[in-house]
């Protein structure tokens, strides 16, 4: 985006009137032509002109006089008074004037001999002007004299001249600043004023300064003038040492400050050793080396080196140093080099002690200039660098390894600025140690340099500082030098583009490497084919992951890396497209990738959009993608390949480049079946691609307009017409269609992409009438705008919104509202909708009177409203040449009288009886309504101000009552239930009566059901025990729920708080300052009030919708306050949270404040003052705010009755509050140490309130530190920080989690058997677990891991089970993986050789745990073999009694089992061939001793677990590698025990593992059968298929037995005898009928038995429909697809149909009948339009089954497509195979009657005479399906069917008489025809506008209507 430099204002000058009279009077002249007397006239005309631009044209006239003026001319006064008017000008413009640099150039052009008087009489000014001075005047004088300083020669001998009085000028002002500071507390603005007019100040003063060393230091030589000027110096120190030691000021004034010490120092004492050494003292922070400074200097500087100084204090000298030193060049000595080393050590000091991110990003920006002034030092070209400087720079040296590990802590950071500045630094390191050492010019030979890159590339790609550290090698290095450490780089780069965090990373480091590898390659021109080589690295594997893997992994390699890779080498796209097209289509792709087709217009697309593919005539892009092709991708089953390709269509890199017909015939494809899509993202995706379509058309159609009135060639205009009108009937297509999907009923998803994308063509092209070249105005019909008004009634608020956004584009005809009628109908519908019970309905009638806002005659169309309804309303009248803006303004005014009219009578009757407003006008709609309303008014410029000051008023007042009445619920202490237990009088009492109103007469049945309430109130008071009258003469009976009540009062709640935020943001504020008064419509007062308002209903509400709402308003509220201009309410922030901190201190369970539900409202009402705060203050109500919380929320023992810990409940849950919200951002931070101490402290209370609030913000605090939980495992290691990082960022953490752990730890000793649990110890544990060794970590590391280790693993002594698992989960980080080996010896040498008494098992288990989870993390993390002779197998072998019939506890065998299991797997291990040999054969020796091959069973606890440990040894045995255990004989007897054995786990492992080899199997390319799958074991399945009990287990063998029949026919044994195909079927059936209770059992079974019947239809076709189980298979295979099943039930039954689709559905011989097929084909598209996205694409695979030759269009076989376009193909082929079966009539009977509907329509028709009383529910559920569209659905079957009947006319004659067929049909005709009536009848009987008032049952109604008369207007054409 290009933005405009912005232009400075040009203001004309502007003078008092006696100062102005005085210069016209020195400036008038008589007659006379000489120069001076010119200059005079054109001074005074400048003045009395008021034109800035001419003033300037003026002064530059003057400027070239002047500059013409000889030495001679007379008259001395008039020249003086010239110069005196300029400069008297100069000072008294604004800083940036241009005028004011026209003056400095006029003046800086005088000739020589008049400069001195210039620069006389602009001190003469500028004194007076220091000499006069008002605070003010202040900020107005530093910006003159910065601006004399600025290129203005003599701007700056003045402030030479006037050296003492400047100085001193500006130490007073920055003395003045430093006072008001003080008082500025709370009023953030005045505060940010203040802090800018510091930091002008002290810039200025260093300006000065710098531009005056030499007459400074000549003064301070001279020493006459001694006290003046030091003193003036003196004094300017001492105000930057205040402004850096005090923690009030911002970090940029702090900064410039250091910056201002340091010259300052310069200044005085020179650039030699000693300022260096001054320098040096103050960073250390001792006055030691100072003194070498003067005498005033040196007693300054104490103030900096006070013994407390805050730690920013050296960081903002260091980079005061580094910015004002100068380090170029040879340094001027040894203090300086000392001085060069100091700075990166005091820095890296401060890593530890600060904790604000933003000086965190100071220290990175820091230390990355002293390693560019390193440089600097380093670069000299004249004499060589000092050898320790040198030796102290290279890589390596102690100096360079800190700044490492800070890179390493700080390369994680949350900030990009920091971790962008650690990548800098450690570039700028790399090249430090090249010109350190020089000699190590190739990297491979550098010892540093490769250990560096193997360490980095050893590191978890997770991390992302890792991806700017090889980049700079690569940059440093080239490429080749990667690719040589590690040929793997570029697919493991492409494997990292599906994670969003990581692709960015990813593919920057991927660009510098094929850049650089280019690069590389080209220059050795020894290789011909280079370029071979590179396609052959990095286009061939970028290929087969945009062929192979998922979507969702591909998207960033098209957004990131594919756009690269092609400016990098254009040429490459053509060698893409060639080996894509070479791939055969059906090359087996994994589901879920995009296959070639896919990648062929993911490639193209991103060539197009990079203008790589030209444009050409000859085709589509050059021929390169033939139109097919193209049409199949467009309607592609998966989005992003649809997407990708529409891309190609639609995006290009010229956005005048004219659409061809086919471009636009395949829009025309793409479109319809598209609209539907249920992905927000795909939809986001559309839309945008369309516009930029839209526009290219616009853009285009521009250039064609040009072309035509220019072109001279007749051929070439014709064929520009041509264009034109394609583009006219494609833009009137477009419009038609998208408009006739508007239908009621259409779905959701269709309504919002029609609405979008007519929005956009709204805006690009407009809907004019007119002669405009479109003109797409003329294709809107009245029945078009009708439908997009009736989209207003959609219960989707996006709809809503688009809908009444197009109604504004669209022409005012066909819309009609300014039709008095229709105004008046859509009018009433909207005053009724705004008193609904239904919430979403206010939402409607909003949308409604925004549309009628618009209209002139509004005004009338309400009074008539009112009359009809006797309201008493006298609308503002409208002059007769009113403005739209007029309009706008009345009509708004009108609207919110009315709805306030309509409100005060609601609330009055809601004051007498809530119950009956909540049911018949609940108050909510019109307050909303009301704040809707104002929000679309633009308050800046309203013409009735009374009357609105008047309205607003009445406004306040009203939401005050609306909220009195309904208070009493949300208040309740059980506002849901309403069981009023409130001991607070008033409370009470408002509730007792809300419940003696709601209390039935004779039953306490309220809560349950609902009640017949009457509208003529009987007395209250009278308890007589009669129930009330239901049935009423006069009046309306309401039904009221409790949940009724409930949903008025908190929605009321939340009107009110949008209304009064609504009214206190966008209304201008009436306050009066020290000067003027602010005319405006809300007053001081009013704004108090309503923030008090807030306060009451925050802190009091219980209901959570009530609190959370009143929360947005008081939000805004806070806004507000802080940028208005009145001081009173800017202060009210600070005052109202230091009075709720105070109510929180002293609260009890007496107080008002709520202390259940999180504490309810009070978070929300401290977040709410908090983040008004501005981000870039000091944050020092944050601050205050924190300290008190913190205090409050830690624990003391004072604090331990339940009484006494409600504040510090409070302060948990609002401390919570503040780490989870976004706003506060990084300023939290530095609380968050205090924050988890608080936490893990607030577990060891005794009050359970204290333990919850805990539990709470220690979760948040989590979160907050490891960032949001990236994926479903909860040890990923994507959310854990490398402990160094972690102790960097919260230092205070360390200490403290040490010590929490060592007491933790000490208490878990279980040799008493007694188990103790401290309380926080899973909580330490947790955090630990989260944090790991970086192999970056040095050993010598403060803040090591190391100290933390035998704690853990003395925590694994635990008697709790969790403790242990916990602790071995957290040892594992902590264990760096070289020294797994060595920890896992140490820990099995502390085990027990034999059993004895003293035996614990406890000690044992934990042991073995912490063994086996760093055994596991070895094998998944470590890349190298382990060192040789670990003693691991040795110490192993000799405790192996722990898993034998020796050791009785079961748990501690099955661990011991389970670390057998993971040594002798043939992954990575860590052990030598002959010792897993050895281990394999002692497991061995235990396996076969077990109690699985013996079969009795174990008894105890954990005897399971242990079971399946053994079960888990003897698969490792039986199927991963069998033949190095004992052969398969030993693997069969091993499978047969498991399988056999008595445990259900044993076997539900055991088949578990068995499917997941055989899967496994059939995924690899040539498959061979296992050894381990032999006849016996393929006898034991069947067999357990047969006769097993258990669901799960039974459902694995099931599931088993489908991968093998799929492989070829099965033989079902059961034990020795075999089982015939037929009884398989009929058990099978019977299993699936009766196991619909377990969901994957019934998947199981039905797809092993439809695998079954597809075998038998198969092999014999004829002799199928024999056997009599296959219609009760149809049946259920039905059953199972209908919309209620569970969705795995359906995505099962679409396999079935789709694997089922050749053999059974198509086949000629129509197997199963005509009845079943058909009902198989109605599943078919029933499961095409179900909800599930995944059921619909999974149905739609059946289309790659079919043979093309069926489909009468030019579907491709083989090619899978989207569902709406797979549901208009097959029924399509249904209707072509009723031909090819021979039975049309049949199947058009059978069809008639889908396209009727079934039979529950008939028993609503028989009902329909009164409407369904729509007020029975209050949340509407509606139709479930939001996706199927049964309007579209209907026109559908109904084209293919007549299509089909005309077809069948013309062959042949189409003569039905077979009685049943025409009793069929005579019957149908009879139905359609009653239900045609009676839907017709109830939909005139319908109220005005039934799509606002019932729109549900309207749709339904229309719909029956449509079925009823398609089905006669089908059966017409059959007869």
């Amino acid at each position: 985006m290009v933005v405009k430099k912005k232009t400075p204002k040009v203001e004309a000058v502007v003078l008092d009137e006696q100062k102005l009279h005085l210069l016209l009077a020195s400036l008038s002249v008589d007659g006379g032509e000489d120069g001076v007397r010119q200059v005079a006239r054109t001074l005074q005309s400048c003045l009395e002109l008021t034109d800035p631009v001419q003033q300037i044209q003026l002064v530059k006239k003057a400027g070239s006089q002047l500059e013409d003026l000889s030495e001679e001319e007379p008259d001395g006064a008039l020249l003086e008074a010239c110069l005196h008017t300029l400069c008297l000008v100069y000072t008294s413009l604004q800083a940036k004037n241009p005028l004011r640099r026209a003056i400095a150039s006029a003046l800086g052009s005088v000739p020589a001999w008049l400069q001195e008087r210039a620069v006389n009489s602009l001190c003469v000014c500028l004194s007076d002007c220091l000499s006069n001075i008002t605070s003010d005047r202040h900020p107005h004088i530093v910006d003159t004299i910065t601006s004399c300083l600025d290129g203005f020669v003599i701007g700056e001998r003045c402030i030479n001249k006037l050296l003492p009085e400047v100085l001193q000028f500006l130490h007073k002002g920055l003395n003045e600043y430093l006072h008001q500071n003080s008082g500025l507390a709370g009023r953030h603005i005045a505060q940010a004023q203040l802090m800018h007019s510091c930091l002008a100040a002290v810039k200025t003063s260093m300006l000065v300064i710098q531009r005056s060393q030499e007459s400074i230091s000549g003064a301070l030589e001279a020493e006459q003038s001694h006290c003046m000027l030091e003193d003036t110096l003196s004094g300017l120190l001492g105000c930057y040492t205040h402004i850096l030691t005090d923690e009030e000021f911002i970090q940029s004034v702090q900064s410039t400050a250091g910056m201002a010490v340091v010259l300052l120092f310069r200044s005085v004492m020179g650039c030699g050793d000693d300022v260096a050494s001054v320098v040096s003292s103050l960073l250390r922070n001792s006055a030691q080396g100072l003194d070498s400074a003067p005498q005033w200097l040196k007693l300054r500087c104490e103030g900096l080196c006070a013994r407390g100084r805050p730690p920013g204090v050296s960081l903002y000298l260091c980079h005061g140093a580094l910015a004002m030193l100068s380090w170029r060049g040879s340094l001027p000595g040894p203090q300086w080099e000392q001085l060069l080393l100091l700075v990166p050590n005091t820095l890296l000091a401060l890593d530890v002690s600060i904790k604000e991110s933003s000086t965190a990003m100071v220290v990175a920006r820091v230390l990355t200039l002293w390693s560019s002034a390193a440089l600097d030092c380093l670069q000299r070209e004249l004499q060589p660098c000092p050898p320790f400087l040198q030796q102290s720079l290279s890589g390596g040296s102690e100096l360079q390894r800190h700044l490492l590990e800070h890179i390493y802590a700080h390369w994680e950071h949350p900030l990009d600025g920091v971790r962008h500045q650690t990548r800098s630094l450690f570039k700028n390191l790399l090249i430090l140690h090249q010109h350190a050492t020089p000699s190590m010019s190739d990297p491979g030979k550098d010892p540093y340099v490769s250990q560096l890159t193997h360490s980095l590339l050893g590191l978890e790609w997770h991390m992302r500082g890792k991806y700017g550290s090889l980049g700079c090698l690569v940059e440093l290095y080239g490429a080749r030098y990667l690719l040589e450490t590690n040929p793997q780089l570029p697919s493991c780069l492409l494997g990292l583009m599906g994670d969003q965090t990581l692709a960015p990373y990813a593919s920057d480091l991927l660009e510098r490497l094929f850049v650089s590898h280019k690069a590389q390659l080209a220059s050795d021109a020894a290789e011909e084919d280079w370029m071979q080589c590179w396609h052959h690295t990095w286009v061939t594997p970028l290929l087969q992951v945009l062929c192979r893997a998922k979507l969702d992994q591909t998207t960033y390699i098209l957004d990131y890396f594919l756009p690269k890779l092609l400016r990098c080498s254009p040429s490459s796209l053509g060698h893409m497209v060639q080996a894509l097209q070479e791939m055969p289509p059906s090359s087996a792709a994994p589901s879920g990738s995009r296959g070639a087709l896919g990648a062929l217009m993911t490639c193209l697309r991103a060539a197009r959009a990079q203008g790589v593919v030209p444009p050409t005539e000859e085709g589509l892009w050059g021929g390169l993608v033939p139109l097919p092709l193209l049409q199949q991708a467009l309607i592609h089953k998966h989005d992003q390949v649809r997407m990708d390709a529409l891309g190609l269509v639609c995006e290009c890199h010229r956005s005048t480049e004219v659409l061809t017909s086919q471009e636009m015939d395949l829009i025309r494809h793409f479109l319809p079946p598209n609209l539907n899509s249920q992905s927000p993202g795909i939809r986001q995706q559309t839309v945008s691609l369309l516009k930029k379509l839209l526009c290219r058309m616009k853009d285009s159609t521009v250039l064609l307009q040009k072309r035509r009135i220019q072109e001279r060639d007749e051929q070439q205009r014709h064929a520009d017409q041509h264009t034109m009108h394609l583009y006219k009937e494609f833009l009137c297509w477009m419009c038609v269609s998208l408009l006739d999907v508007l239908l009621p009923g259409a779905s959701f998803s269709k309504c919002l992409m029609s609405l979008h994308v007519l929005c956009q063509l709204g805006q690009i092209f407009t809907f004019s009438t007119g002669a405009d070249v479109f003109a797409l105005g003329e294709v809107v019909t009245s029945a078009h705008a009708q439908n997009v008004l009736y989209c207003v009634a959609s219960n989707f608020l996006e709809v809503k919104q688009l809908a009444s956004t197009l109604l504004r584009q669209l022409p005012p005809s066909a819309v009609g509202l300014q039709v008095p009628e229709r105004m008046h109908r859509v009018l009433g519908a909207a005053l009724d909708l705004s008193t609904s019970t239904k919430p979403f309905d206010s939402v409607t009638a909003a949308h409604l009177f925004d549309l009628l806002l618009h209209q002139p005659h509004l005004s009338q169309a309400l009074l008539l409203c009112a009359q009809e309804q006797g309201i008493h309303f006298q609308p503002p009248s409208l002059p007769s040449q009113a403005s739209e803006a007029a309009i706008m303004e009345l009509n708004t005014l009108a609207v919110v009288q009315f709805l306030l009219e309509c409100l005060q009578s609601e609330v009055s009757r809601a004051e007498s009886s809530l119950l009956q407003a909540a049911a018949s006008s609940p108050l909510y709609g019109r307050a909303h309504c009301i704040t809707a309303v104002l929000q679309h008014l633009n308050t800046e410029s309203l013409g009735h101000t009374e009357l609105w000051r008047r309205l607003v008023s009445e406004l306040i007042a009203v939401c005050y009552r609306m909220s009195d009445v309904v208070s009493p619920v949300v208040q309740s202490s059980s506002p849901e239930g309403l069981i009023p237990m409130d001991t607070d009088s008033e409370t009470s009492d408002g509730l007792q009566r809300i419940l003696q109103e709601i209390q039935p007469r004779d039953t306490n049945d309220f809560f349950t059901s609902t009640r017949e309430l009457d509208t003529q109130r009987t007395d209250d008071r009278t308890h007589t025990p009669t129930h009330t009258a239901t049935l009423n003469t006069g009046g309306e009976g309401y039904r009221v729920t409790a949940q009724m009540v409930l949903v008025c009062c908190w929605r009321s709640m939340k009107e009110v708080a949008m209304l009064l935020g609504q009214l206190c943001q966008s209304l201008p504020l009436h306050y009066s300052d020290n000067t003027h008064t602010q005319p405006g419509l809300i007053t001081e007062e009013q704004v108090e009030g309503v923030g008090l308002y807030f306060r009451q209903q925050l802190l009091q509400s219980r209901h959570r919708g009530a609190f959370e709402l009143a929360y947005v308003g008081f939000v805004r509220l806070t806004e507000m306050l802080c940028r208005s201009g009145s001081q009173a309410l800017q202060q009210l922030p600070s005052r109202w949270l230091t009075e709720v901190l105070q109510e929180v201190k002293s609260s009890d369970p007496s107080s008002k404040l709520c202390a259940t539900r999180r504490s309810a409202g009070i978070p929300f009402y401290i977040q709410a003052l908090l983040s008004s705060e501005p981000k870039s203050s000091s944050c020092s109500l944050l601050k205050m705010t924190m300290r008190e919380l913190i205090a409050l929320a830690m624990p003391s023992a004072d604090r331990n009755t339940d009484t006494s810990t409600v504040p510090q409940v409070h302060a948990l849950n609002i401390l919570r509050a503040l780490y989870r919200d976004t706003r506060l951002g990084e300023n939290i931070i530095p609380f968050v140490s205090e924050g988890l101490q608080a936490a893990v402290l607030g577990f060891t209370s005794p009050v359970w309130a204290v333990r919850n609030s805990s539990t709470l913000l220690f979760s948040t605090l989590i979160t907050r530190i490891f960032g949001v939980k990236k994926g479903k495992d909860e040890h990923s290691k994507k959310n854990r920080m490398t402990g160094r990082e972690f102790f960097t960022r919260f230092p205070a953490l360390y200490p403290f989690l040490l010590n929490q752990l060592e007491e933790a730890a000490a208490t878990v000793e279980s040799d008493s058997g007694q188990v103790k649990l401290h309380p926080s110890l899973f909580l330490l544990l947790l955090v630990l677990s989260r944090l790991y060794p970086s192999p970056m970590d040095g050993s010598s590391s403060p803040l090591g891991l190391a100290p933390f280790m035998p704690f853990i693993i003395r925590c694994g002594r635990s008697a709790v089970y969790r403790t242990r698992e916990m602790a071995a989960r957290a040892l594992v980080p902590f264990v760096l993986l070289t020294q797994v080996p060595s920890t896992v010896h140490t820990l099995l040498q502390g085990l027990p050789l034999q059993p004895g008494p003293q035996t614990q098992q406890n000690h044992i288990h934990g042991t073995l745990l912490q063994v086996l989870f760093l055994l596991r993390s070895y094998q998944t993390d470590s890349h190298r073999p382990p060192p040789a002779g670990n003693g691991i197998a040795e110490a192993l072998l000799q405790r192996m009694w722990l898993a034998s019939r020796q050791n009785s506890c079961s748990v501690t065998r099955g661990a011991f089992l389970d670390v057998l299991v993971c040594l002798c797997r043939s992954r990575i291990s860590l052990l030598e061939v002959s010792e897993v040999a050895e281990l394999r054969r002692g497991a061995l020796a235990v396996l076969m001793d077990s109690e699985l091959i013996t079969a009795d069973s174990p008894r105890g606890p954990g005897s399971t677990q242990y079971l399946l440990s053994l079960a888990r040894l003897a698969l490792s045995a039986s199927l991963e590698a069998p033949e190095l255990w004992g052969g398969p004989e030993l693997s069969s007897r091993l499978l047969q025990s498991l399988l056999l054995c008595p445990e259900y786990e044993v076997r539900e492992e055991t088949l578990q593992e068995v499917l997941r080899r055989l899967q496994e199997d059939q995924e690899e390319e040539e498959r061979k059968r296992p050894q381990w799958l032999d006849e016996t074991t393929r006898s034991n399945l069947t067999s357990l298929a047969l006769h097993e009990k258990h669901p799960q287990c039974l459902a694995k063998a099931l599931s088993v037995l489908c991968v093998l029949s799929s492989s070829g026919e099965l033989m079902w044994r059961d034990g020795a005898q075999i089982v015939s195909q037929e009884a398989v079927l009929l058990h099978l059936l019977t299993l699936t009928q009766r196991s619909a209770h377990s969901v994957e059992l019934h998947c199981a079974a039905l797809t092993l038995l439809s695998q079954l019947v597809v075998h038998l239809v198969s092999s014999d076709p004829q002799g199928a429909g024999a056997v009599s189980c296959l219609a009760q298979w149809g049946a259920l295979v039905c059953s199972c697809c209908s919309e209620e099943q569970p969705e795995e039930v359906k995505l099962t039954a679409a396999k079935v149909l789709v694997t089922c689709a050749s053999s059974v559905l198509i086949s000629p011989h129509l197997p199963l009948g005509l009845s079943t097929s058909v009902s198989l084909w109605r599943s078919v598209f029933k499961l095409l339009q179900d909800e599930d996205q995944e059921v619909r694409d999974s149905a739609s695979d059946f289309i790659c089954n079919i043979p093309a030759t069926l489909f009468h269009t030019g579907v491709s076989s083989g090619v899978s497509v989207c569902p709406p376009a797979a549901l208009d193909s097959a029924v399509g082929l249904l209707c072509r195979l009723f031909e090819v079966w021979g039975r049309v009539p049949a199947g058009v009977l059978a069809l008639t009657e889908w396209l009727l509907g079934e039979e529950e329509d008939d028993d609503e028709a028989d009902g329909v005479s009164s409407p369904v009383d729509e007020e029975d529910f209050l949340f509407e559920k509606g139709d479930l399906n939001l996706w199927a569209e049964p309007v579209q659905w209907v026109k559908l079957l109904h084209r293919h069917l007549s299509s089909l009947i005309l077809t069948f006319k013309q062959t042949q004659t189409l003569n039905i008489t077979d009685p049943d067929q025409l009793h069929q049909i005579q019957t149908v005709m009879t139905q359609a025809r009653a239900r045609a009536l009676s839907s017709q009848q109830v939909l005139d009987s319908l109220p005005a506008l039934p799509q606002f008032s019932c729109t549900i049952e309207h749709a339904r109604l229309l719909l029956q209507n449509q079925r009823a008369s398609l089905v006669l207007d089908l059966l017409h054409k059959l007869q």
